[in-house]
This record gives C-alpha cells, sequence and structure tokens, in this order.
C-alpha cells in the first residue's frame, strides 16, 4: 500500500476515542478527529532521520517514544504527526507539509516520502504533534541522472555496538561536509548485557529475539545523540548485516542451529523492527517474513552505489560439523569450493550483473557487507579461512570479479565492514598466484562524461570509513 493510501485508510480511525493512558493524555471527543494530542514527557526522544535520496523526493523519518527506554511507550492508538520541509534552516521557506498517521503496528514509527524536490538540493525538515515539534533535521536530493556531476563526498559506517563504546565517530560525521550516508550493516548488537563484563554501556538485559525486544534495543541505540546528530545532518542509505538478527545467521539457519521454522519467526521480528527505525521506502516493508533491502542509487552521471544483501539469500556457512555455528577459521574445507554456494542468491547477483552491465557512470560502488579480498590466515600453524565471509563463498566471488573484468566495468569499487578494522586491498583475478600482475582493472575514465584524475582522487578521498 502506498503512503496516500495508508493515510486516507487511518483517517476513520482517528475519529475513535483516545484514551489518556501511559505517558500521553488527550483531549477527544467521540466520533471528532483527534486535533490536539497531549503529552507528558517529549515524544521525539530518538531524534529525526532521512534517508533513500532521489533526484526528486526523499524518505523522512521520526518515531514517538515518550520513554526510550521502553521498546514501546506509546498507547495502542492512532496519533497524528505534521510534518514540513523548508529550503531553509529556519524553517520559513516551507515548500511541502502535511500529515501522516502513527500507528501501533509500526510502534508509532512514521515514514514520508516527500517527492516533487528539485534535484541536487538540500531542504530542512520537523515534524510536529499536539503542540510538541521535533529538532529540525537536513537532507538532501541526488543529482539527475543525466547530469554531469562532478564531484562528491560520502562517508560509509558500520558495526556500532552501543556496549563497546560511545558514538563519538559520530559526533565529528555530523561536523564533516558530506552528501550522504551508507550504513553497512551492524546497526544494533542483539546480546543480552553480560553484568560480568566491564562494558562501557550496557545492553538490555534480554536478548533481542522477538519484536518487543528488537523494538528495545533499537529505542537504546537511537537514544544515544551523536548517532541522532549523524541522522539529521544527512541522508542515509541502510542495508544490514548480521546482528540485526543474530550473530552470523545464513538465510534461517542461525549460529545456534534452530530450527527454521523458529528463526524464521525471529527474522521476521528482526526485520519488522529494522524497517521501523530506519528511512526506508515503503517498498522495503517486510512481507511473510521476507525483506527487499538490496537496490542502487546514481549520483548523476558520476557514481552508481548497488546496495547487496549478503544475508537473507545465503547458502549455509561450511564445514561446521564441529558442532560450531555461524563463522570460524575453517580449515582443508572443500566444501567452501562448491559451485552452488551463494552469498548474494541468484536473482539478486543476476540483478547485480545487470545493473553493472547498463551502468553508465564513472564510477561503480559496490556496498556490501564485509570484506571481499582473500585473507589467509592460521589455526594451528595450518592456513585457514574465516567461514563467515567470501573467502568461505569463492566461487561466487570469483563469478563477480569475472564479470567486472570480462566487461570492463568502469571504474568498480568495494566497500565493506563486518570485520572490526580497515583495509585497503587490490582485488586479484587469481588471488592465489602471488607472480601475476592480476588486478582487476579499474577502467578508464570517461572525459567525456565529466571524469578526470582530479575528480577520481577526490571520490577516492572523500569515501571516508568511519569505523
Amino acid at each position: 500500500m502506498d503512503l496516500q493510501r495508508l493515510i486516507r485508510s487511518q483517517r476513520i480511525s482517528r475519529r475513535n476515542l483516545l484514551l489518556a493512558t501511559g505517558s500521553m493524555a488527550s483531549i477527544a471527543i467521540a466520533n471528532q478527529v483527534i486535533a490536539n494530542p497531549k503529552y507528558q514527557d517529549y515524544p521525539f526522544t530518538l531524534g529525526v532521520a532521512s534517508g533513500e535520496p532521489l533526484p526528486n523526493s526523499v524518505v523522512l523519518w521520526t518515531r514517538l517514544a515518550p520513554n526510550p527506554n521502553l521498546g514501546v511507550s506509546m498507547p495502542p492508538i492512532n496519533v497524528p504527526v505534521q510534518w514540513q520541509v523548508a529550503k531553509d534552516k529556519k524553517m520559513a521557506q516551507i515548500i511541502a507539509r502535511g500529515e501522516v498517521i502513527a500507528t501501533p503496528e509500526l510502534a508509532h514509527s512514521v515514514r514520508v516520502v516527500v517527492d516533487r524536490l528539485e534535484p541536487n538540493t538540500w531542504y530542512w525538515y520537523q515534524f510536529k504533534t499536539g503542540s510538541e515539534v521535533s529538532e529540525i533535521g537536513r537532507t538532501r536530493t541526488l543529482p539527475d541522472f543525466k547530469d554531469r556531476a562532478t564531484k562528491l563526498a560520502f562517508a560509509f559506517v558500520s558495526c556500532q555496538n552501543y556496549e563497546h563504546g560511545y558514538f563519538n565517530a559520530y559526533r565529528h560525521l555530523a561536523a564533516e561536509e558530506l552528501d550522504f550516508v551508507i550504513h553497512l550493516g551492524d546497526y544494533i548488537y542483539e546480546p543480552a548485557n553480560n553484568p560480568k563484563r566491564n562494558q562501557v554501556r550496557k545492553h538490555p538485559s534480554r536478548e533481542a529475539t522477538d519484536l518487543d525486544s528488537y523494538r528495545e534495543f533499537y529505542s537504546l541505540y537511537k537514544s544515544d545523540r551523536d548517532l541522532q546528530a549523524a541522522h539529521a545532518a544527512f541522508p542515509f542509505i541502510c542495508t544490514w548485516d548480521d546482528h540485526e538478527v543474530d550473530n552470523d545467521y545464513a538465510d534461517l539457519e542461525s549460529q545456534d542451529f534452530d530450527r527454521p521454522e523458529d528463526f524464521l519467526l525471529r527474522r521476521a521480528a528482526a526485520y519488522q523492527a529494522y524497517y521501523e527505525h530506519l528511512p526506508l521506502r515503503p517498498l522495503s516493508r517486510p512481507q511473510n517474513g521476507k525483506m527487499q533491502i538490496y537496490r542502487s542509487f546514481n549520483w548523476g552521471n558520476l557514481a552508481s552505489f548497488y546496495l547487496l544483501d549478503n544475508r537473507q539469500y545465503r547458502s549455509d556457512q561450511p564445514c561446521d560439523e564441529n558442532g560450531r555455528g555461524g563463522g570460524q577459521l575453517i580449515t582443508n574445507c572443500q566444501a567452501r569450493f562448491d559451485r552452488d554456494r551463494t552469498l548474494l542468491g541468484a536473482k539478486q547477483e543476476r540483478w547485480l550483473f545487470d545493473s553493472l552491465a547498463n551502468s553508465n557512470t564513472i564510477w561503480n560502488v559496490i556496498s556490501q557487507q564485509t570484506l571481499v579480498a582473500q585473507l589467509k590466515q592460521k589455526l594451528n600453524g595450518v592456513t585457514s579461512y574465516w567461514s563467515d565471509g567470501w573467502d568461505a563463498y569463492p566461487v561466487a566471488r570469483q563469478r563477480i570479479l569475472d564479470f567486472i573484468a570480462e566487461n570492463k566495468i568502469e571504474n568498480p569499487v568495494f566497500i565493506g565492514g563486518d570485520i572490526h578494522s580497515f583495509w585497503v586491498t587490490d582485488l586479484k583475478a587469481d588471488f592465489n598466484n602471488i607472480n601475476c600482475n592480476c588486478s582487476i582493472n579499474v577502467g578508464k575514465l570517461n572525459q567525456k562524461q565529466g571524469g578526470s584524475n582530479k575528480n577520481r582522487r577526490k571520490l577516492l578521498h572523500k569515501g571516508k570509513k568511519y569505523a
């Protein structure tokens, strides 16, 4: 259902009597529209965010959460939320406004797809419910697909573990001059707090396994002011990794060998909470326990970005007969070379190939979760490989690298997260041949499209990683 139909369908329910419960009290008359809900506590404690930018539209997000220490702190009622978009940071030049309904089915999160915007333009936005107003956020649209774009500044982030430290990296990121931020996954970490560990900050006392507990974790993470500042400063383009559901899961295989039918229920709850808390388009709303997350964006004719999903469709990690599920170092594991093993799934892989083949941009940035280059490690003195990354799916990786090389894809760059360290590598046509000069050719810059060596250096410099 599109947003306008959703708004229309909810207007009738707004005529119901709004009960004074929890942290919210309202003046309501039966059979009339609720005009002015009143709150005992500030409802915009999780901040505001924007994302999914296109040349003519962007998604705005917020969630009503008067008590962020609870997964859900609103009564089970529908609440009207107003929004407005301006061309200035003082919100004086309003160019769009409207109303959306915050429903208990989505934990009173709201997303607004604002369209008819100008390409390559900064905007400011704000929400209101009753007499309470949110902070002002800033967002921007992408250049038009045919625009001769000459510069771009973006950052990519991943692996934000609330227990392991403060999000000061986001404070620095919010002060940068960026066009957008790509989040490559592990937006939350799902384990419960371990009181025996001397953590900087504390997770909830139970592991996230159902919708209520996942909502509790997201409320905790999104209450961080530095994370809120980054979201309010730039549009985010997001994909997930494993910890949004369960460490090192693979499709319907959990690291603890749960029954697939049981794990599907957990995964569906996690996908629902992920959708509720990030500025994704309504087309990404989970359906039947599945969620469409891979997609692409163009920065004019300068760069294409391909956001991949390497969790929902992957084969199970190989060589886990030792009873340990998920990621581990594996030695002498021939199963990793099975031709049917996949990290992306056949449909997503074909989509990626078709998208790359039809690209008309100077750069092609493949945005995914982990290290693509081969990484040999030692286990008991024997060469081994990490089973949760691309090294456990070498045939699938080779298909992608061969396709890029054979089709002379212009300037391919892979970015990734997951492994809690920073790497810059060449990608090889043959990782095991140390004597050949066989790096994947990055192609030639197309001068007719506005490319230059200066632009190339600028993109490499400005594509920053904040871990």
